[in-house]
């Protein structure tokens, strides 16, 4: 059986990354492909369990590398129990965040180092790599303005600074410059914009 394809969405709050992430889904299902929609932190009981702890705020402080660390096991968690099944089986993983969120929000947002997360991302996944990301990119201020716009109460990163999220966004940016799988979309166009970019560079990872 042809292994699954992979496809990872990134990109700061409010980018549209849910949204994209659900259209692609179906359009891949009509045209008969079996398709895994997931996300991190989280994706299997446990994950989003692991999720709960990182997202919410706690009576004690937790450190940029204790974050780190409980990233990388709900994403361990998510590979052996999720994607990796998914994959094998011939299905198509489309999932919001893994590890370039954790490059870009625990890297670029809180200074932790660049070598222990990669150190623990070949730990952790070295067999199980993103066939293609979609970036989805905008201003700060934007995507601060929609993700207020639908929120309720805040969780432990919707509560960072402006300063955060563009540590965050540069580090992002950085990786679609080094990477070539990463793909930039304008996620500030219209959605119908931002979904037609993001099939056309699905079409071209399937295109021999």
């Amino acid at each position: 059986m042809t292994r699954g394809r992979f496809i990872t969405f990134e990109g700061i709050e409010g980018a549209g990354k849910s949204t994209v992430a659900a259209v692609l889904r179906e359009r891949l299902e009509q045209r008969g492909v079996a398709v895994c929609l997931t996300r991190e932190p989280g994706g299997t009981p446990l994950a989003e369990r692991i999720r709960a702890l990182v997202l919410q705020h706690g009576d004690e402080p937790l450190s940029p590398e204790a974050e780190t660390l409980l990233m990388f096991a709900a994403r361990r968690i998510h590979v052996d129990n999720l994607i990796r099944p998914a994959l094998a089986r011939g299905e198509w993983v489309l999932c919001d965040r893994y590890t370039d969120a954790t490059r870009a929000y625990q890297g670029g947002g809180r200074g932790v180092s660049a070598a222990l997360i990669e150190a623990l991302a070949n730990a952790v996944h070295a067999d199980v790599q993103p066939d293609l990301t979609l970036l989805l990119d905008l201003p700060v201020p934007v995507g601060m303005a929609r993700a207020a716009a639908r929120r309720g109460v805040k969780d432990r990163f919707e509560s960072e600074s402006i300063g955060f999220f563009e540590r965050v966004r540069a580090r992002y940016l950085e990786l679609a410059n080094a990477e070539r799988r990463i793909v930039l979309v304008d996620a500030s166009q219209p959605l119908a914009a931002v979904v037609a970019a993001s099939v056309a560079a699905v079409e071209a990872l399937t295109r021999p």
